[in-house]
């Protein structure tokens, strides 16, 4: 074994240090990812009880809009501890679709409608909502990064013997996808 042989080696060491670092940037990169999304969820968990207490005051007769607000964002909020990707999404479209409903029908209520703390908190989480939006878009950019990243060759190599793992896609129910249909929202 000559001068060669541990030039070769180091040349090898030195890539499968690089790929294994690339693999750590990536998982990281998606870690910081899902912990922005997780603090616009935990805001906009914090500021649905005031919304709901100030709706309160003006909509006694729509009780059920109001508890399905509820029960979905203790939905959002268990799954989001849990970080069960999956269980985000499907409880996003159950309070995305109760939000919108209610919202819809707080068009009946004028003195709602001009309540300054109402408008506030309705400007607040929709802008919440908008930046959720925009968090997930980056979120499941770095998982398609990291996926790619640890099924590519050679990263599929060092993945497998490090034990890195594929991210899941934070995806919303089809029920969000599809069109919106207004007239039934003012119907409910």
């Amino acid at each position: 074994m000559g001068i060669m042989f541990w030039i070769v080696v180091a040349v090898a060491m030195f890539y499968l240090i690089s790929v294994y670092n690339g693999l750590v940037e990536v998982k990281n990169a998606v870690s910081k990812a899902w912990a922005n999304i997780d603090v616009l969820l935990k805001q906009r968990h914090d500021e649905l009880p005031k919304l709901i207490d100030t709706c309160k005051q003006y909509m006694q007769y729509e009780q059920a809009t109001l508890e399905k607000v509820i029960a979905a964002r203790a939905q959002v909020s268990s799954a989001r501890e849990s970080q069960d990707v999956a269980a985000v999404g499907r409880a996003e479209t159950g309070l995305r679709n109760g939000l919108g409903q209610l919202f819809a029908l707080a068009e009946s209520y004028p003195d709602l409608k001009a309540n300054e703390q109402f408008v506030q908190l309705q400007s607040r989480i929709s802008s919440l909502e908008n930046s959720i939006a925009d968090r997930r878009e980056f979120y499941n950019e770095s998982v398609n990064i990291n996926n790619v990243r640890i099924e590519q060759f050679p990263g599929v190599l060092v993945a497998r013997f490090f034990n890195f793992k594929s991210a899941e896609l934070l995806k919303f129910s089809t029920e969000e996808l599809q069109d919106v249909d207004i007239s039934a929202r003012f119907k409910a």
